[in-house]
């Protein structure tokens, strides 16, 4: 019959319709898909550049831009670089921000901007990506997506799949940097 959901009951099939299955099964619809891997993502974004900034919050500006290891970088360019990261593949790529990326000046600036003002970027990177990620619809999100670096990506979810990625990775650096300094400190 149209409209029944079908429970088997000892080999029986019990016809019901479907506000009873819902009630029997405890039922709840599958909630769109897109919207909670678009929120989840941006979500997940946000928690992450928060545990930096109270890890952040911690530094000195010196120790914001010292290099604990020789051959490593510092916190405030792990910063810069993320913030870069963030704006091209998300902003430029997706958003169409129009910005421009200088990759190695990530790792290389010497003018050391003010801390307060590195965070600042940083977190409206992440806010862009969190209004971005939730423009995304299921079209959207399978859509074509390659950008340098990232040309085997193939469609956007991938794309912001590997940037939260990329960001927890280099999360673990900063957490591993500012205990290194507080060591130094002590």
């Amino acid at each position: 019959m149209r409209g029944e959901v079908g429970l088997y009951k000892l080999n029986q099939r019990v016809a019901l319709t479907p506000a009873q299955a819902r009630r029997c099964y405890n039922f709840r619809a599958m909630p769109d898909l897109t919207a909670v891997i678009a929120d989840d993502l941006g979500q997940y974004c946000k928690r992450v550049s928060l545990d930096i900034c109270k890890l952040v919050d911690t530094l000195s500006e010196d120790d914001f831009w010292r290099r604990p290891y020789p051959y490593g970088n510092s916190v405030g360019h792990l910063l810069l670089h993320l913030t870069g990261n963030l704006n091209y593949y998300i902003g430029a790529q997706i958003a169409g921000t129009g910005y421009v990326r200088n990759r190695p000046l990530e790792f290389s600036d010497s003018s050391r901007p003010p801390k307060d003002q590195v965070v600042k970027n940083f977190l409206e990177a992440v806010a862009m990506v969190q209004n971005t990620l939730a423009k995304q619809s299921e079209a959207d999100l399978v859509s074509a997506y390659s950008a340098q670096g990232l040309e085997d990506a193939g469609d956007r979810f991938t794309a912001f799949l590997r940037c939260a990625a990329h960001l927890s990775h280099h999360t673990g650096q900063i957490i591993y940097l500012c205990k290194q300094l507080q060591q130094a400190r002590s």
